[in-house]
């Protein structure tokens, strides 16, 4: 069951659904978004498997690996989407973590409540705002967000209700899409992003929202490396480490939450 829990627990930042200066250039509106997800959800996952030839799934895994579940406690996966994040920390974490999903639109939601129950996994669905989260303050041991922190309007606003709610000393773990540093692997990319990818994305997942053309817009004007490392910090986390997969074109940013005496270690593991 999908429960709706806005504004319902805990002190949430307060500020209007507005882009911040990070999101001057692309329209990342509640309604806009909610909307576009809403029409692609039925396939959603389809697409991203043929969009990325899979590759989007050992990018997981190695979230998952990289910021293991804690073997007691709490999981909060923030714009889950349709829960692919999510499923992959209950299929590796023990029964007696608890594993909750927020995403704010029901339409995805629905979708990853199904695909939960067929794995015979038990996840919380939520529908939320990552703006204004319902949850207690350091209520979670580690907060995760998969291709989803550069579709909430205000970037600094997600990072800093993501910190509330993540106990000291908990982490954060996020991954997403970046520019390859390469200017050759740079180039291609661009060039798939820009002309490839939206006529297949749209026309495979029948949307009328350009749904597609938003995600290489908005890929290309979020912060990545430094630039996000820095607003990781300055929402409350501290040792971040960024790790560049498959060339640069995605990446996993790792912090732990400030207050904490020390950290886990992050192992080794290949890059995707």
């Amino acid at each position: 069951m999908i429960t709706d829990r806005a504004g319902t627990i805990g002190e949430p930042l307060r500020a209007d659904h507005v882009g911040s200066p990070l999101s001057d250039v692309v329209d990342k509106s509640g309604e806009r978004v909610r909307g576009m997800f809403a029409e692609i959800a039925p396939r959603y996952d389809l697409v991203n498997r043929l969009l990325s030839g899979g590759i989007d799934v050992l990018w997981r895994r190695t979230t998952v690996r990289r910021a293991p579940p804690p073997p007691v406690g709490a999981i909060l996966d923030v714009c889950c989407g349709t829960g692919d994040l999510a499923l992959a920390y209950a299929a590796a974490a023990s029964p007696d973590v608890r594993l909750v999903a927020s995403d704010f639109c029901r339409p995805m939601l629905e979708r990853g409540e199904v695909k939960g129950v067929k794995a015979g996994r038990a996840i919380e669905w939520v529908e939320a705002d990552a703006m204004e989260l319902p949850f207690a303050t350091a209520e979670f041991d580690l907060v995760t967000v998969a291709f989803g922190l550069r579709n909430i309007a205000d970037t600094a606003r997600g990072l800093a209700e993501m910190a509330r709610v993540t106990k000291p000393g908990g982490r954060l773990a996020i991954l997403e899409f970046s520019l390859p540093r390469s200017a050759v692997v740079r180039s291609g990319y661009l060039w798939y992003f820009r002309n490839v990818l939206p006529r297949l994305g749209n026309a495979v997942a029948r949307n009328r929202s350009d749904a597609y053309t938003y995600l290489n817009e908005s890929v290309e004007e979020f912060p990545s490396g430094e630039r996000l490392a820095s607003l990781v910090q300055q929402a409350g986390y501290e040792q971040v480490e960024s790790v560049p997969l498959t060339f640069g074109i995605a990446a996993l940013t790792i912090a732990t939450r400030v207050g904490s005496k020390t950290s886990s270690p992050v192992g080794d593991v290949p890059h995707g």
